[in-house]
C-alpha cells in the first residue's frame, strides 16, 4: 500500500484493542482506537476514514447499531465486524447491515491484515470506478464532471470547482443523506461557522441551477446534512 489507510477501530477489550492497534500500526496503517460505540461514532463524525473495524459487543452502543449510524452517513465506507459471536444469525445480521467482512475471535493478526487489504482493494476498485464516471443523469439534467457543466434542453451552465465537487458528492449518494460534517471535512478540511455558511451558499446556488426540473430537490436534513432527491 502506497499510502497509509486510516482505520477506525472500536474494541472495548483493552488488551485486544492495544494488541490489534499496535500490530496494524506496525503494518503501516493509521489507527484511531475507541473503546465504545458512541466514542467511535463521534470520531467518525469528525474525521474521514478508509475502513472501519467494529467489535459487536460494546458498551453504550453495540457494533451493529454503530454500523447502522455509519451507514446513514456514508453507505460506501467498508466495515468489518470483529466478534466472538459465531452464530449464523449474527453473521447474517452483520451482512444485512452492510458488512464487508465478519471475523470471529480469536483473531489471527496476519489473517486480519489480509482481509483488510482484500476489502480495501475491492472498495478502492469501486471507488476508482465511481471517480472515473464522467456523466451523471439528474432528472432531466446531464452533469459532466470532466468539464464541470450542467446541461438541460440544449443549454449548459459552467460550474465552479467547488460547486462541481459538492454536486458530485450529492450524486454519489443520491436519495441518501450526504453528511454535512463529512463533506465539510473532505472539501474544506475543517468544519467551522464560516465553512458551514459557505456550504449553505453553494447548496443554494445548486438548487437554483437545478430548478428547471421540479422532480429534483436538495433537502436539508436538520442536524445531519443534505439529500439530493429525484422523484421518478
Amino acid at each position: 500500500m502506497t499510502t497509509k489507510a486510516k482505520i477506525l477501530l472500536a474494541e472495548d477489550d483493552d488488551n485486544l484493542g492495544y494488541i490489534l492497534s499496535e500490530y496494524l500500526i506496525m503494518n503501516k496503517f493509521d489507527i484511531t482506537l475507541c473503546k465504545t460505540g458512541m466514542e467511535a461514532l463521534k470520531k467518525y463524525q469528525k474525521s474521514v476514514y478508509d475502513i472501519c473495524i467494529f467489535d459487536v459487543m460494546m458498551p453504550e452502543m453495540d457494533g451493529f447499531s454503530l454500523a447502522k449510524h455509519i451507514r446513514d452517513i456514508d453507505k460506501h465506507i467498508p466495515i468489518i465486524f470483529l466478534t466472538a459471536r459465531m452464530l449464523k444469525v449474527d453473521k447474517l445480521k452483520g451482512f444485512n447491515i452492510g458488512a464487508d467482512d465478519y471475523i470471529v475471535k480469536p483473531v489471527d493478526e496476519e489473517e486480519l491484515i489480509a482481509r483488510i487489504e482484500a476489502v480495501l482493494r475491492r472498495t478502492q476498485y469501486k471507488s476508482n470506478s465511481d471517480k472515473s464516471r464522467a456523466i451523471y443523469t439528474i432528472g432531466k439534467y446531464q452533469f459532466n464532471t470532466t468539464n464541470q457543466t450542467l446541461s438541460i434542453n440544449g443549454t449548459s451552465k459552467s460550474l465552479t470547482i467547488k460547486e462541481a465537487e459538492i454536486l458530485k458528492a450529492l450524486c454519489d449518494c443520491q436519495n441518501a443523506i450526504l453528511d454535512r460534517r463529512h463533506i465539510l471535512k473532505k472539501l474544506w478540511g475543517e468544519q467551522d461557522y464560516f465553512t458551514r455558511k459557505s456550504m449553505d451558499v453553494f447548496i443554494y446556488k445548486l438548487r437554483k441551477y437545478l430548478a428547471q426540473d421540479p422532480a429534483i430537490e436538495i433537502k436539508n436534513v436538520h442536524g445531519k446534512g443534505f439529500i439530493l432527491e429525484v422523484k421518478e
